[in-house]
């Protein structure tokens, strides 16, 4: 799935998560992206992020919600920019199954605009500190 400008990809990204769609998420990012998940796990490829997020979505991340905050994009290149968006989690599960409360947190992605539309190349969702 491409998306027709940058600013796209956060509401895209929710919407995906928001159905534990890790499919549809996979599918924003190019064939060869790499993407460091909230979890801290490195997944190179679009097969590595859908399997990746399938883990987690289902361990830690099963109950959680995003609701997004602040959006920031730049300009990087032609045909390339970063979009940052600010997310708050909620519905974190501890491994005992315990609630972990809210957290605050940054998905940070880099797009190219190919002949399709754009996709991300590589992408950070980090907690914020």
């Amino acid at each position: 799935m491409t998306l027709p400008a940058p600013d796209a990809f956060p509401r895209a990204f929710a919407n995906a998560w928001a159905g534990h769609d890790v499919k549809a998420i996979a599918a924003l990012f190019a064939e060869d992206a790499d993407f460091l998940t909230l979890t801290g796990h490195w997944a190179e490829g679009r097969k590595a992020i859908a399997e990746t997020l399938a883990g987690e979505l289902a361990g830690a991340f099963a109950r959680a919600k995003l609701v997004t905050g602040r959006t920031k994009q730049r300009t990087l290149a032609p045909g390339a920019a970063q979009v940052m968006q600010r997310f708050v989690l909620s519905g974190i599960l501890h491994p005992d199954g315990s609630d972990a409360g809210r957290v605050g947190a940054i998905l940070s992605a880099v797009l190219v605009e190919g002949p399709q539309g754009w996709t991300v190349a590589a992408a950070q969702f980090t907690a914020e500190g």
